[in-house]
């Protein structure tokens, strides 16, 4: 279900590429309108998809239980809590770097000559549909999560690159999210304050 799920969303960027390149250039009416309905075709087809897919998730109580925990992560919706659930069941005995690393998301250093070194980058040697569904739940957890907010203007003070930030922030929800499957736990919201001295007060 999931290689059909990333099949159909190649379809529609593909799709949605050539529909935003020949609007651009005031292109053939006709081809852009059926391009808009193929995209609308394609969207509604991964929809339908990830219905059936919860619907499998429902009807297996590890599998629920595994969502459940991933996405209890404030920041977490259905689409990436089941793209994490694909990924950690794909790779069941992997470790916290390797996770990462099965994501694309490790970052390697290039260099120019001997001695110049570029910013360093992301790897990219995983699968991108984890990237991609990460990317919209990091930006959503940035605004609310309180622990990944604090995070993410920890690193942006110390000077680090707006995209070097989000793709830690999406390291992080990954890794946070590898340990609650891991240990069948639920995310703390209230973790973020004790790990910045904070007292929680007692319920």
């Amino acid at each position: 279900m999931m290689s059909y799920y990333r099949f159909i969303v190649k379809q529609r960027v593909k799709a949605l590429n050539h529909l935003e390149s020949l609007t651009a250039k005031e292109g053939s009416t006709y081809v852009i309108s059926v391009l808009k309905k193929r995209v609308i075709s394609l969207k509604k087809k991964e929809q339908e998809i990830l219905m059936q897919i919860k619907k499998i998730i429902t009807k297996d109580d590890v599998l629920q239980r595994g969502f459940e925990h991933i996405k209890s992560i404030i920041g977490i919706g259905d689409v990436a809590a089941i793209a994490l659930l694909h990924l950690f069941m794909r790779y069941e005995g992997a470790n916290r770097a390797q996770i990462v690393s099965l994501t694309g998301l490790d970052p390697i250093e290039r260099s120019s000559g001997t001695s110049v070194r570029s910013r360093m980058k992301i790897s990219k040697a995983g699968d991108r549909i984890y990237r991609g569904t990460l990317f919209m739940s990091a930006m959503v957890a940035i605004r609310h999560n309180e622990e990944i907010k604090a995070f993410f203007e920890r690193l942006k003070a110390s000077g680090k690159h707006t995209t070097i930030v989000q793709i830690a922030v999406i390291r992080k929800l990954i890794v946070i999210a590898h340990s609650l499957y891991k240990n069948n736990n639920d995310y703390d919201p209230e973790r973020h304050k004790i790990h910045s001295g904070h007292k929680v007060e007692a319920a």
